[in-house]
């Protein structure tokens, strides 16, 4: 559970680990490939999914401004940044699918991603472990 809730949204692999009474090193190893296993499948098959699967259901709309925003996040932040906004802010889907969409290559994408996946893995899980019957309600512990 840890490792597929992880594959979705990042925090939940850490919080779904504590709440399980896992061991930390576990959580913070199943939050890891769970966002690892999105970086991997949409980096790989991105522009694929992109272009049959999602074109079918989202028709082309030139909303003002929706396209600059993402312009202005990567120019101002690249694809380091990207990286290191996936886990807190963006999903591991939508920042692979950000950094596809920018052409950046792949293997620094998968580079990026791991860095941040590992590095947000571990601060997020150690402070839900030390802090987590202080921070989360009573139903997660």
């Amino acid at each position: 559970p840890v490792y597929l809730s992880s594959m979705l949204k990042f925090i939940l692999g850490p919080v779904g680990g504590y709440a399980a009474g896992l061991n930390l090193l576990t959580t913070i190893l199943s939050t890891v490939f769970g966002m690892m296993t999105v970086v991997f499948m949409f980096t790989y098959s991105g522009n694929w999914f992109k272009e049959k699967v999602l074109s079918r259901f989202i028709k082309k709309q030139n909303k003002p401004g929706s396209n600059k925003r993402f312009a202005n996040i990567w120019k101002k932040y690249g694809l380091p940044g990207v990286a290191l906004l996936t886990p807190i802010i963006l999903t591991p889907i939508g920042g692979t699918l950000l950094a596809i969409s920018s052409g950046s290559p792949k293997d620094k994408i998968i580079f990026y991603m791991f860095l941040s996946a590992s590095f947000w893995s571990v601060v997020i899980s150690m402070a839900i472990y030390f802090f987590g019957n202080k921070i989360l309600p009573d139903f997660i512990q």
